[in-house]
């Protein structure tokens, strides 16, 4: 289960994901030095528009990665779900807004260990990438979302 220190990150993505909503993204590009998307899906469900904020990191031109981690939470985000039901999705930087395609990668799949590192180093916290510390907090694999526009 996530720690306090983890559990108080997400909910000040939660605010963040508000002042960028709010602001059709004048506001939100960046958590400190990282930079954020938003994440325009459709709910599995209820088909309503979804809407996440994630840090991301790029993987060539066109390829966004975001991370399923939940602030190493046991239970994986709504937003995965609903890009594995449905993968057309919509990414937000700033007040940009483009149509993209989900891919999810999981471990075992030939490309996890590579993405992974990309996503780890870009996040990292006290020297440790934070997505394999969030990764010892849950059994679950965290999955990675490749988002591909263009």
């Amino acid at each position: 289960m996530a720690g306090v220190v983890e559990r108080i990150g997400v909910a000040g993505l939660h605010v963040h994901q508000w002042l960028y909503e709010k602001t059709d993204g004048r506001i939100g590009t960046r958590i400190g030095p990282l930079r954020t998307l938003l994440l325009r899906s459709t709910g599995r469900k209820t088909g309503q528009e979804r809407v996440s904020a994630l840090v991301f990191a790029m993987d060539g031109d066109n390829r966004y990665v975001v991370v399923g981690s939940n602030g190493g939470d046991d239970r994986t985000p709504g937003w995965v779900h609903n890009v594995r039901a449905k993968p057309n999705v919509v990414v937000q930087i700033g007040r940009d807004r483009h149509d993209a395609r989900a891919e999810i990668v999981l471990p075992g799949d030939d490309d996890y260990a590579r993405l992974f590192k990309i996503v780890n180093d870009n996040n990292r916290y006290k020297d440790v990438g934070r997505y394999a510390h969030y990764q010892t907090l849950t059994e679950r694999p965290i999955p990675l979302v490749v988002l591909i526009t263009g």
